[in-house]
């Protein structure tokens, strides 16, 4: 598409809660409009890719939340630049969904921050550029283990980019097209640096997102927003296009067994037990080593311990009894500062937990679900496509109403949705322990430990290790030609997946099968578990148990009727 010149005039020279706003309205049609490109960047090659739809369904929630709360507060429309982002970043990481939906709300919280922090209504050239470096080093610390080639990456060089254009004095239109434009090189350069995206020949999903960002805040500064949607009908009229019908997805409410969620905070007799106090300071001067231990210390000292931030300024949090020794934990770490101190005797409190502790567990299918529920978890939906939300499975946690809650994300993407959930948990005082399954048969092996008489950290340890310790594979079709670690595939070709990766490549699923069985079985196990999806065709699973127990009949073999999509048959290997 040809891109018009604009006039002078219609530059931004500074970036105010208005521009901000349209920046907001711009980046959601972008994402509504290019979901499904960014989930076909997906170096597995069955449309199990939902990047485009987590960032779009991130945004698109956080936007709706925002409005909501602005009506209700009156600000609609009117809210200062700090109002905007500080809703903006609650908001999203509720809706947060799949990794890339994190990461995204995690920017948008280090952005919030960075306009608290300055105090100031407005960004001119220069606060952008550090805004822009705030976001991508918030990106950063929400993955433990950051891998570059990625949407961090992307992050990282246009905040290079904008420091460079700012030290150079540009004005802020110059600044966000040569960000732009370095966004979409770095893009580029991520095929080279990951070597699943070299295999597939694809740039990175997240990163795409993260230039769609760039784009629109581009777009709005040099007045250019209407040629960007010109595609899209009347871009004076952006807030009625978001909603159209072809762009409607599904927003699946969590199903738990312990009907309607509790209130966050009911009423309570004056004399419900827990810490009396809360206690909160920011906190600088601290290193990364000194904030570790201090996490720990507050964990010794009470509850609902949040230390986060950085990598110069901490919030910390802590639920306790002992008010000094809190600040002198912070006081031996680093400065604490803006210290406040709340009894809990003059605001509500939740209830008292109806049990100890509960198994809340994402499901991909109904079989699984009936599976998962029977061994007495409840339930989140939760798969390709249409994978929960913080906020769904925060909602979820709220419902068990319990005092510990043990969290089975059953899916790699849904894993840090799972951790803000439980982030967001320990403000209610909720103990959220996130064991790391991610695929269903390491869920179905670690609900298996579980134990309601043993003590929650017991658990939580048992739990872990027994979806560790489930070898996993998978079978499925594949629905376009790639470069896969196996060697080409073409659409129609079966897929064989050991560990995430596909290592076999066939023409007959029963054989394939038999295949990644073998492989998963090559280091010894007793129990396999075989779970159907709704694809699969009539027999696979009885021909897979036939051919399996003419290798080992000693083998104990359990068959589940999973129903989910996409993936005929899900095994695991105990």
């Amino acid at each position: 598409m040809t891109v018009c010149r604009v006039s002078l005039a219609s530059v931004l020279k500074t970036l105010d809660a208005a521009a901000a706003r349209q920046w907001a309205l711009v980046a959601r049609a972008a994402f509504a409009a290019r979901r499904a490109e960014i989930d076909a960047l997906n170096v597995f090659p069955v449309p199990d890719g939902d990047t485009g739809t987590n960032l779009y369904l991130t945004f698109d929630g956080g936007l709706d939340a925002v409005r909501s709360e602005h009506e209700q507060e009156g600000i609609f429309g009117h809210a200062s630049l700090l109002q905007e982002a500080e809703s903006m970043a609650r908001a999203m990481l509720l809706t947060a969904r799949g990794n890339s939906g994190v990461i995204l709300s995690q920017m948008c919280r280090g952005l919030a921050d960075a306009i608290r922090e300055w105090g100031v209504e407005e960004l001119d050239t220069d606060l952008t550029a550090q805004a822009i470096g705030r976001v991508a080093e918030a990106g950063r610390r929400a993955v433990t283990r950051a891998v570059e080639g990625t949407i961090l990456t992307v992050a990282d060089s246009a905040a290079h980019e904008a420091a460079r254009a700012a030290a150079e004095g540009v004005a802020l239109g110059e600044l966000t097209g040569r960000v732009t434009d370095a966004t979409r090189a770095a893009l580029e350069a991520t095929t080279g640096q990951l070597d699943t995206l070299a295999s597939a020949g694809v740039v990175d999903a997240g990163g795409a997102g993260f230039l769609i960002l760039m784009e629109a805040l581009d777009r709005v500064v040099r007045g250019e927003e209407a040629e960007a949607l010109s595609f899209l009908g009347d871009p004076a009229d952006l807030d009625r296009l978001y909603h159209r019908a072809d762009w409607a997805h599904p927003i699946v409410a969590p199903t738990v067994g312990c009907g309607a969620p509790q209130p966050r905070f009911p009423e309570v007799p004056a004399d419900a037990s827990g810490p009396a106090y809360e206690v909160m300071y920011l906190l600088d001067s601290a290193d990364s080593e000194r904030v570790t231990g201090l996490s720990d210390r507050l964990d010794s000292l009470g509850d609902s311990v949040l230390v986060v931030g950085g990598p110069d300024l901490w919030n910390v949090h802590v639920h306790t009894d002992d008010i000094g020794a809190a600040i002198e934990a912070g006081i031996e770490a680093g400065r604490p500062h803006r210290i406040s101190v709340t009894a809990f005797e003059h605001q509500p409190r939740p209830s008292r937990p109806a049990v100890e502790q509960a198994v809340i567990a994402c499901s991909a299918g109904p079989g699984i679900t009936a599976l998962l529920q029977e061994a007495g978890a409840l339930t989140v939906p939760s798969g390709p496509g249409r994978r929960a939300s913080a906020g769904q499975i925060l909602d979820a946690v709220r419902a068990a109403n319990a005092l510990h809650v043990l969290l089975l994300p059953n899916d790699s993407d849904t894993v840090l949705a799972a951790q803000a959930a439980a982030s967001a948990a320990h403000q209610d005082g909720i103990e959220v322990h996130v064991v790391r399954s991610r695929t269903a048969v390491q869920g179905i092996a670690a609900l298996a430990v579980f134990d309601p008489s043993s003590p929650v950290s017991e658990n939580a340890a048992s739990m872990s290790a027994a979806a560790a310790g489930t070898r996993n594979g998978a079978v499925t079709v594949a629905t376009k030609e790639a470069l896969t670690s196996a060697g080409w595939c073409h659409p129609g070709d079966v897929l064989g997946v050991v560990s995430g990766e596909i290592e076999v490549i066939g023409s007959d699923q029963a054989s394939v099968a038999s295949d990644i069985v073998g492989r998963l079985l090559s280091s010894g196990g007793e129990l396999l578990t075989v779970i159907v999806g709704s694809e699969a065709p009539d027999g696979l699973a009885d021909e897979l148990v036939e051919t399996v127990r003419r290798w080992r009949r000693d083998l104990d073999i359990s068959v589940v009727e999973g129903g989910q999509p996409l993936y005929s048959l899900l095994l695991g290997v105990e």
